[in-house]
């Protein structure tokens, strides 16, 4: 099972692109760690109405629950040194700071299947 659910304020403003003839939501979610001092920094995809709701109605220090699951990305930089990290991609935002609510998923995760 991957599966994974997140509470968090965005660090930044989220940034709207598209791929492959995918609207892509980025968000970089602070989440509070196991100590108390501790916070997480996790970056969060999001496609199609639900990226372009999020680009819309989201900003830097919005509060966000996510759904989604983890994936694990791999490049070499140019330098020939290998990095990887792990991210989220989004099946469910919902904006928790009172602004207009998110459509919800299945439209979204229909649209992302066909492509």
């Amino acid at each position: 099972m991957n599966s994974v659910n997140l509470v968090g304020r965005l660090t930044k403003d989220p940034e709207l692109s598209e791929r492959s003839g995918t609207k892509v939501c980025d968000l970089r979610l602070a989440v509070n760690g196991r100590g108390e001092k501790s916070l997480l920094f996790i970056d969060v995809a999001t496609f199609n109405k639900q990226a372009e709701a999020c680009a819309k109605y989201l900003e830097k220090g919005s509060q966000v629950a996510v759904a989604g699951s983890i994936r694990h990305n791999e490049w070499e930089t140019d330098d020939g040194q290998k990095r990887s990290k792990h991210s989220v991609l989004a099946r469910e935002v919902q904006f928790l700071d009172g602004r207009p609510a998110q459509s919800g998923p299945t439209e979204d995760r229909e649209d992302e299947d066909e492509s």
